[in-house]
């Protein structure tokens, strides 16, 4: 078993909140990032996938078809949007780093298979500091 990762970066914003909570218990439960107004990430996505090395190619999986399929059913959706009104893959959703994380991995599994891959784990950088990494359980 081998396991290769890819890096991709999207801007986005959002906000912590829970409509059924007033202004006061979404403050307190999620400071500032109730904000009303929004705040942003500059978010980094690290997609790991394992199999085994294909004799004829010498790939797990084709790195471009890789980056196409992040692109095309993630980052696309996710960049310079606001993932509480604009991600459709996230309607109804908490926008957590930790919701985001799981929704990018079921965005991705199926098509990652398709390729003869497996998708190990996403790893989600909200700041240098904070991060979540979903192995898919």
């Amino acid at each position: 078993m081998i396991y290769i990762t890819r890096r991709e970066r999207f801007n986005a914003a959002h906000k912590l909140f829970r409509e059924e909570w007033s202004d006061e218990k979404n403050l307190e439960t999620f400071g500032k990032c109730s904000n009303p107004n929004w705040h942003g990430h500059n978010y980094e996505l690290f997609v790991t996938v394992k199999g085994t090395v294909n004799p004829e190619t010498g790939f797990v999986i084709d790195l471009k078809e890789l980056k196409n399929i992040i692109r095309t059913q993630v980052t696309d959706a996710l960049d310079h949007k606001n993932i509480n009104l604009d991600v459709n893959f996230m309607k109804g959703k908490m926008a957590s780093t930790e919701v985001l994380a799981v929704a990018i991995f079921d965005q991705l599994k199926t098509h990652v298979e398709e390729q003869g891959a497996k998708l190990h784990s996403i790893k989600l950088y909200e700041t240098e500091n904070n991060f979540v990494e979903y192995l898919g359980e």
